[in-house]
Parts: structure tokens; C-alpha cells; sequence
């Protein structure tokens, strides 16, 4: 039977071990889930919002002891994970205020005589499987808006932050989700598509790998369950020649090293207008020297550890990889033999089509930098991705800005700024980075059956 394992990534120490569930367990979670979403969809609208409520103030009355298990787990730094915290406070407080305007009716406009409406209903209850790199709120923007709806929740979550799991359904059954409402479960990746077939689950959603994708939504149409998959990115940084050129160097290593780069829409290519390529590079050199591994527990800490030592040794991996294809390292990479989940902020350059680099998503603190010669170049490199998250153009003209922005092949673009998630902003991509949209009103009717209602009859006087 396999493991869930707490390794603090700084350290290497194994803290704890919590054993996979065995299927009795399994299928009597699933049981309880099913029997308790009746009574929680029929829980009144208010009741709800009230519960989401007291979720959004619970984790803000244990801020710094929720944001300590992100730090243990996965290495965030310690600002960085109380912020993860305070945004899922945010997602719950978001779904409590707006519930009873997603739940209203919404009539449409009719050629024909009479009325028609469209209603929003829970369709039961939903398997999440989650990731480790933002481990409360990635499950905050699948639950909330499903739990406000009248869904129930099952996770799955990600072997290496079996804490951060635990506690955000103890967080939730505190707030007052019913026994079942929602439920975390150690079970195996073998187990997954065992859930996905199973009667009582109605639909999944999946935030992770394009492989893991695959795998899930290859599940679920063989079972014929809804689902969103919200997969990997290689996210394009464009600057143009007009461009504030130090304030996008300085928002392009932000955008590069926050989470140590473990983020799908952390910017990944940099794609520079040649006439500014030398000042960028210097600029953009110079912001990621400012960035520096160290203890993430400490306040001042800019950059943690990877998630793992495994994960540092696969993105060394890369970064040799793209210099034996003649690729340039301009700063960071490491030296031979080290073996920590410490990984330093690198820049690369000339990185050719025959590395992996080149289209790969690079999960971690290596950016990949290309001058191009205009406007369309941009476009076309930055399309020219098998992902399609999100992106950033940098401009001194909106306008201009914009224009590039409609020519991109992404879910989500950030004029002169980079995307940051919010509750009342969708979030999803195209091409290979996902299926669906999660948060705002997006996320609300993801899982919900959009009910037609239609009485031809004339209204009565």
C-alpha cells in the first residue's frame, strides 16, 4: 500500500507518512458524499452562503497556521503562503456574497410566445484531483463555487502535502459542511479512474499535468462524466520596442520566480523586440540576481526550494539539456553534483527548436529569452507552443498592446501586468492547457445542470 509523505523540501526530513485508504474506505467516503449531497442541496440558499462565510473567516483567523503547512510541505515562503491563504479566504467570501445572484433565474429572450428561463441546479457529487504547488487554492477555486451550488466535494490531493489536505477539510467541517460535504481521501492514482467510473460521482476536475490530463479526460468520456481540466502552460512574456523596458524586466522576474516558478501561468518565454534585447537582458539580469534561494520560513525570504529534489534535478535537466544544443546561460544554473530542491534563477538564451526547453513547459526558476524582429515575429513564437494558458504584452501604447493581445493563442492575457488569479476573473486556457474555466460565474455553472424551463403559455394579467 502506498504513502502519503510530508517532506519538507528545505530540509529533505520526512516529517510524517499517512497510508492510502483501502477501497472499503473508499467506497464508504464515496457513499457519504452521495447520501450528503440531497440534504446539502437542499440546504437553504442562505444556510450556504453562511457556511462559505465562516470558511473564508476560519482561514483568516488561522492565517499563519495554515500558511506553516504550505512552507513545511512544499517550500513556499512563508509571505507567499499566508497570501495563498488570504486568496482562498477571498474565493469563499466571493461565492457566499454572490450565491444568490448565480442561483437566480435567468430568462432569456424568446422568438416564440410565453417564457423560458434557465436555472442553475447541482448535478452531485464531484471528484477533484489537485496538485501540490498551490495546495489551498487550487482546491478553493473547485470547491467553493460547487459547494455554494449544492454540489459535494471529494479531493484527491497531491502525495506531498497530505497536512495541507487534511486541514482544509478540517477548516471546511468546522465552517459547518455537513459530514461527507466535503471529503479528502489518500487514495491511489490507480484508484482515480475507479472513482471517476463509480455511479455516485457525477463529474471530476483535474489541476495538473497535460499527461495527467490526458489520462482523466480520457476517463471520463469513456464513462461519459463531466469534467474541467486545468493542465500546463508555457506562458509568453512579449515586450515591445516602446515598452517602459526596466518596469518590464522587473514585472518579467517577478513574473518568472514567484513560487519558485512553479506555476502554470508563471511567464516562461520571453519573447523581446531585438531593438531592446541587450537592455532587457541587462535589466531583466540584474532583477532575477535580487531574487536568492534561502530559508522560506524566514519573512525576508524571496525564492524557496523546489518542491523537491527530484523536481530540481529534472529541471537541471533541462537546463543541460538546452546547453548541449548550443543554448547560452547568461546567470544561474548549478554545479555538478548538487543535489539539493534549491535551484538558482536562471536565464537562458539562444535556445534552439531541438531542445526541450524550446516548447516544454519549465516547472521552476529558468526562463527562456528570444529577440525576434517585430511585432508579428512575437506573435507567431508565442503561439508557437503546444499550450495555450496565458501571456503577458508589455507596450507604451495600450491600443497597440491589445491589438497583440486579440492574436494570441491564450485563455487569459495581461496588458503591462501579469496574470494573477481572482475570484471574479475566469481562469482557464486553450490548445493543450486545458478544458473548461474555473472562478466568477465560469466556475459557478461548470458542474451545474443549466436547466431550461419553458411555458409557452401567455403570461396571466
Amino acid at each position: 500500500m502506498g504513502v502519503y509523505t510530508t517532506t519538507n523540501p528545505a530540509t529533505g526530513e520526512v516529517i510524517a507518512n499517512y497510508p492510502e485508504i483501502t477501497e472499503g474506505e473508499l467506497d464508504s467516503i464515496i457513499g457519504r458524499a452521495a447520501t450528503a449531497q440531497v440534504e446539502w442541496a437542499g440546504t437553504p440558499t442562505g444556510e450556504r452562503a453562511a457556511i462559505l462565510r465562516r470558511a473564508a473567516g476560519i482561514h483568516r483567523e488561522r492565517l499563519d497556521e495554515l500558511a506553516a503547512l504550505l512552507t513545511l510541505e512544499m517550500g513556499k515562503p512563508i509571505t507567499q503562503a499566508r497570501a495563498e491563504v488570504k486568496l482562498v479566504a477571498s474565493i469563499y467570501q466571493y461565492y457566499a456574497d454572490h450565491l444568490a445572484g448565480f442561483l437566480a433565474d435567468q430568462p432569456l429572450s424568446i422568438t416564440g410566445e410565453g417564457t423560458a428561463i434557465v436555472r442553475s441546479e447541482p448535478i452531485g457529487t464531484l471528484l477533484g484531483v489537485m496538485p501540490w504547488n498551490f495546495p489551498y487554492y487550487q482546491v478553493a477555486r473547485f470547491a467553493a463555487p460547487n459547494l455554494a451550488l449544492g454540489n459535494t466535494v471529494l479531493v484527491k490531493h497531491a502525495r506531498n502535502c497530505p497536512q495541507s489536505a487534511m486541514a482544509i477539510e478540517e477548516v471546511l467541517r468546522e465552517a459547518g459542511i455537513p459530514e461527507g460535504g466535503y471529503a479528502n481521501a489518500f487514495i491511489s492514482s490507480a484508484q482515480v479512474e475507479k472513482v471517476i467510473g463509480d455511479e455516485r460521482i457525477a463529474g471530476v476536475s483535474l489541476t495538473g499535468s497535460e499527461l495527467a490530463g490526458q489520462a482523466i479526460g480520457a476517463a471520463a468520456g469513456r464513462h461519459l462524466k463531466r469534467s474541467v481540466l486545468e493542465l500546463g502552460g508555457s506562458d509568453p512574456f512579449i515586450v515591445l520596442a516602446d515598452a517602459d523596458i526596466e518596469q518590464a524586466a522587473t514585472v518579467a522576474a517577478a513574473g518568472r520566480l514567484y513560487n519558485a516558478g512553479q506555476a502554470c501561468t508563471a511567464s516562461k518565454r520571453f519573447i523581446i523586440d531585438e531593438k531592446v534585447f541587450d537592455e532587457f537582458l541587462a535589466h531583466f539580469t540584474d532583477a532575477m540576481k535580487s531574487y536568492s534561494p534561502s530559508d522560506p520560513t524566514q519573512d525576508d525570504c524571496t525564492m524557496g526550494p523546489l518542491s523537491s529534489a527530484a523536481a530540481a534535478r529534472e529541471l537541471d535537466g533541462y537546463v543541460r539539456d538546452a546547453v548541449a544544443h548550443g543554448a547560452r546561460i547568461v546567470i544561474g544554473g548549478r554545479e555538478e553534483g548538487a543535489d539539493s530542491a534549491f535551484y538558482p534563477p536562471t536565464i537562458l538564451v539562444d535556445v534552439p527548436e531541438q531542445a526541450a526547453a524550446y516548447r516544454d513547459e519549465l516547472f521552476g526558476p529558468v526562463a527562456v529569452v528570444h529577440p525576434v524582429a517585430d511585432e508579428d515575429a512575437a506573435v507567431r513564437l508565442a503561439n508557437d507552443s503546444p499550450f495555450g494558458l496565458a501571456g503577458t504584452v508589455f507596450s507604451g501604447n495600450r491600443q497597440r498592446a491589445r491589438a497583440i493581445a486579440d492574436r494570441l493563442e491564450t485563455g487569459m492575457v495581461g496588458i503591462n501586468s501579469l496574470i494573477r488569479s481572482a475570484p471574479d476573473l475566469p481562469f482557464g486556457g486553450v490548445k493543450r492547457s486545458g478544458v473548461g474555466r474555473e472562478l466568477a460565474r465560469d466556475g459557478f455553472i461548470a458542474f451545474a445542470n443549466q436547466k431550461l424551463v419553458r411555458d409557452p403559455a401567455e403570461e396571466e394579467a
